[in-house]
């Protein structure tokens, strides 16, 4: 039994080691790649003007760019947009063909909200992303933890593991 436990201490303690590296990778590597982007928060955002680098600011900038693609888009989202919208003159007059009928042309509203909802869709991953990271931290430490239990029990108090 105490050699299993022993056993079990390591494995434990290379496993949270591992995880500890891990989350800390997930979380430089997200870092690094959002902060080379250099995106900044609008001034109308919930924390403005500030470098967007971890999970509030990514988050506050998903919020601004949903915000402004709404006010574009009239308070609509792509699926409660038309595709084909009536051409418009200088003075806003529908542009009639040769048949009296509206020109129809493809509504670039809905271009904008593609746009947007793949920006806020990056966006969420890199929180997402930033979560995952701390969770793997966290069972590494978890792990680390279990490891030294298990080698504390394997000796009765006297840790086989510093020897």
């Amino acid at each position: 039994m105490k050699k299993l436990l022993n056993v079990s201490a390591w494995l434990a303690i290379i496993v949270g080691v591992v995880l500890i590296a891990g989350g800390t990778w997930g979380i430089w590597f997200t870092y690094q790649n959002v902060a080379q982007e250099n995106i900044v928060t609008p001034s109308d955002a919930s924390i403005p003007s500030t470098q967007v680098l971890g999970p509030l600011t990514l988050r506050s900038q998903a919020e601004v760019i949903q915000k402004h693609a709404l006010s574009i888009a009239n308070g609509n989202t792509y699926a409660e947009m038309p595709r084909v919208i009536p051409k418009l003159d200088e003075q806003g007059n529908p542009v009639l063909n040769e048949n009296g009928e509206a020109v129809m042309v493809a509504n670039t509203n809905r271009d904008i909200w593609i746009t947007a909802t793949t920006l806020i869709t990056a966006l969420n991953l890199a929180i997402v992303t930033y979560l995952l990271s701390a969770l793997i931290l966290l069972f590494g430490c978890i792990s680390i933890w279990t490891g030294v239990v298990f080698c504390t029990l394997s000796r009765k108090g006297k840790c086989a593991c510093s020897e």
